[in-house]
């Protein structure tokens, strides 16, 4: 083992060889400046690294560091440095070592040298980039040869590119007696770990800055908004929240960038709502809005339609003399113009004048779709005009919009002229657009100009939508242009439609006009196209050609209908039957009697076997009767039943069969067809209500009623007060004339016939009166020989028996 003074030597002569050979520092004259600090720094290196083997025998000889104590104030021994040729370049005492973290400087010899900054930063930064983390990289840091700063922990913090090993040292630093809390340490390492999108730790860093209050209690202010402002960048939208709550609550200063990157991220996850509470809270603090938050949020709360928060924000932005931009107005503008505040709208679209902006594209289509929307047409029309004077060219929708409100107002001129600018703009109008032109100029009842953008629709290659079709067929029917409606039908079909349901609409039309003659000619172009309609429109056809007296056209109606597995309900055949009673042509008749034949319907059975005689009925008629009406359905069928009555009254009174009517009315009455018709009401009144009845079947309904009031009287001797007829205006004159016949005891009133019950019983008694309300009205000469009777009444043996009959006014004034 070499001597350490040799071990010196050698050392050093390699050293100062190599420092020789190198061009830059030639070692000529050793006084010089350049090579005593180049001596310097070899015996810094010696005395920082160089260890000698035999310290370990004698660790006396080993250069522990120390305090200044007297006995290790000096180094003892003198070294001596030669070059290769073993010339003594240099000799003197040894650097005397230091104690770490105790002396913040060297001895070079007797001179005190202290560290330098950049080489203390430099030391930092090499232990922590070759060891990262973990116990080595601790220990080298607290085997420092000198007392670290906090403004070297803040170089190297910024020199550091490694968030493993920045977050390290800065934790060691926490924990060293030296540290101090510094705010620009925390901006450091929260943007080390921003860089490389640790959030964790950001947010364990942000929980340390707020439990770790000074003796003051001031936090780390820019620090605590830097997490906040890194968080909402990244859209960590609920953890950014929590540490925005968590700063409020602890009562420190947020600034307004942070407010500005909170409600921006709460715009951008589309919550205007919760922005506006940050907003609110920031009012609360006492903190300002900047032209920015201004910028974000009077957009944002317009969009989500707090237009009054808006507008408040708006107001407090001019009231700080701030100038709105383009953007502020354009989105009032719109969201004003779309809540329909048409008047605010063009009250902000001035004031973006004044300000000096100029009305964008956009919205001028924004101001002229609210008008339009809102039914001003005229100011829209005005707003168009200015858009054209400054310069833009209404677009596509623009055209279309303006074409097709002004069509569904009726305004077609304008509509028209729209449509001509926006061919000769070169835009190809939508199937839309003709179709609200088309289908308007329909409504109004103009054939050609419809005709005209129908065939231009068509040369264009556009395919009319199916309400276009509809209303030019709807409209060539109301003209009566049956064959131009049959070419538009086909050309239909050919564009793929299914025509059948338009076809009957059209049938329709013809019906509800009255044109049946075209509606059979439509109906007829319609089988020899094949195209089919439905039974519904068939029977309103055959119910128009009834109305219309066509018979002969209604039965192969009628037998379609039949045969197309329709059901020829009671009412159908009703109607049928009230036409048959009031034809006077004995041709027609026959005609309806081959109608009634074709319905194939029950009540025709029953109306033939009604006229028929016992023997062929092979029963009576009142039990023929009956079972008819117990086959009806009353659940269904209760109104078409009491229609059924009311029509084959007035047909068996017209045919004279009084019994056989008689007999229908009491089966119906039975079945509680009128169940209010009759009332009871003991000792007090009696009555009758025959309003909703026809005449034939009030009279029927007078005759039998009266019969049964006679038969009470008579054999119960039950007598009311007074009894009625409630007649209505209508009936009320043929019922009284009827009556009066047999000198009733009834007098007319407006609207009921009413008369003693005393009066009545004595009328009750009379033999013509017996045999009125037995069998049917009766003859002339029954009424002749009646008024006989009252004057010569011995003459009468059928009324010897009965008590004599009470004297009539006539005779009492005789």
């Amino acid at each position: 083992m070499l001597p350490r003074r040799l071990l010196h030597r050698l050392s050093l002569a390699s050293l100062c060889q190599t420092h020789a050979s190198t061009p830059q520092y030639p070692l000529q004259n050793l006084n010089s400046s350049a090579n005593l600090n180049f001596l310097g720094g070899v015996l810094r290196v010696f005395n920082l690294y160089f260890r000698i083997p035999n310290t370990l025998e004698n660790p006396r000889l080993f250069r522990m560091y120390c305090t200044q104590k007297p006995r290790d104030s000096e180094w003892t021994d003198d070294i001596e440095y030669l070059d290769e040729s073993g010339t003594v370049i240099h000799s003197g005492k040894g650097i005397r070592s230091v104690e770490r973290g105790v002396d913040d400087h060297v001895m070079a010899g007797e001179v005190k040298k202290p560290f330098l900054n950049a080489l203390a930063v430099e030391k930092i930064v090499e232990i922590a980039k070759r060891w990262k983390w973990g116990p080595e990289m601790e220990t080298l840091l607290d085997q420092l040869q000198f007392v670290p700063s906090m403004t070297h922990i803040l170089q190297a913090l910024k020199i550091v590119n490694d968030g493993d090993a920045a977050m390290t040292l800065f934790q060691w630093a926490k924990r060293q007696s030296w540290y101090v809390r510094n705010d620009e340490c925390y901006v450091v390492l929260l943007n080390e770990l921003n860089r490389v999108r640790d959030f964790e730790r950001i947010r364990s860093l942000f929980d340390e800055m707020i439990r770790d209050l000074d003796g003051d209690g001031v936090s780390s202010f820019g620090a605590c908004n830097r997490v906040i402002q890194y968080l909402a960048a990244a859209e960590k939208l609920e953890v950014c929240f929590c540490c925005f709550k968590k700063l409020h609550e602890a009562g420190h200063e947020i600034d307004t960038q942070t407010y500005n990157a909170l409600i921006n991220l709460f715009l951008k996850k589309g919550l205007p709502y919760k922005a506006f509470e940050v907003y609110e809270s920031m009012e609360v603090t006492g903190g300002s809005l900047d032209g920015s938050t201004y910028e974000m949020m009077i957009p944002s709360l317009a969009k989500s339609g707090r237009l009054d928060a808006a507008v408040k924000l708006f107001q407090e932005m001019l009231s700080k003399n701030m100038q709105p931009s383009f953007s502020i107005f354009n989105t009032l503008v719109d969201s004003m113009g779309k809540a329909g505040r048409l008047d605010t709208s063009m009250k902000y679209y001035l004031e973006l004048q004044g300000f000096g902006h100029r009305p964008s594209a956009p919205m001028f289509v924004s101001l002229i779709e609210s008008h339009v929307k809102a039914g001003k047409l005229d100011a829209a029309c005005r707003l168009w005009d200015e858009m054209k004077r400054a310069g833009f060219r209404p677009n596509y929708g623009l055209y279309t919009m303006i074409v097709e409100s002004h069509a569904k107002s009726g305004k077609l001129d304008i509509a028209m002229s729209a449509f001509q600018d926006m061919e000769k703009a070169g835009f190809l109008p939508t199937p839309s657009t003709y179709s609200s032109l088309l289908e308007m100029h329909a409504a109004s009842g103009q054939v050609n100009p419809a005709m005209k953008l129908y065939n231009s629709m068509t040369s264009a290659g556009l395919r009319p939508s199916l309400s276009t079709y509809t209303a030019l067929l709807t409209l060539l029917a109301n003209k009566k242009l049956v064959d131009v409606a049959a070419k538009v039908l086909l050309e239909m079909k050919s564009m793929g439609y299914s025509v059948d349901i338009t076809a009957s609409d059209v049938l329709m039309v013809y019906i509800k006009n009255g044109s049946i003659d075209l509606g059979l000619r439509w109906l007829r172009f319609m089988d020899s196209s094949g195209f089919r309609t439905n039974n519904f429109i068939i029977r309103q056809l055959f119910e128009s050609c009834m109305k219309n007296g066509l018979y002969n056209s209604a039965k192969p109606l009628l037998e379609t209908y039949v045969n197309s597995a329709a059901k020829v309900d009671l009412i159908l055949y009703t109607s049928i039957l009230a036409h048959l009673i009031r034809c006077q042509n004995e041709q027609n008749e026959k005609h309806l009697m081959s109608i009634l034949g074709a319905s194939k319907h029950q009540a025709h059975a029953f109306m033939c076997g009604l006229f028929m005689g016992p023997e062929q009925r092979k029963q009576p008629v009142l039990s023929f009767v009956r079972d008819f009406f117990q086959g009806i359905n009353y659940e269904l069928e209760e109104g078409a039943a009491r229609y059924f009555v009311n029509v084959i009254l007035n047909y068996l009174v017209l045919m004279g069969q009084i019994n056989r009517a008689r007999c229908v009315w009491k089966v119906a009455y039975e079945n509680k067809l009128f169940p209010k018709a009759i009332v009871f009401d003991q000792h007090i009144a009696w009555s009758l209500d025959v309003r909703n009845l026809s005449v034939g079947a009030a009279l029927i309904a007078v005759v039998h009623t009266l019969h049964r009031f006679r038969k009470r009287m008579l054999y119960y001797g039950v007598v009311p007060r007074r009894m009625k007829l409630v007649t209505g205006p209508t009936l009320k004159i043929v019922i009284a004339q009827m009556l009066s016949s047999v000198d009733s005891p009834f007098e007319v009133s407006k609207v009921v016939l009413r008369a003693p019950g005393e009066s009545v019983l004595e009328w009750f008694k009379k033999p013509i009166v017996r045999q009125f309300l037995l069998n049917e009205i009766p003859s002339r000469a029954d009424i002749l020989m009646h008024k006989l009777n009252i004057i010569f009444p011995s003459s009468a043996p059928e009324i010897r028996s009965l008590p004599p009959p009470k004297p009539l006014a006539g005779m009492k004034s005789i």
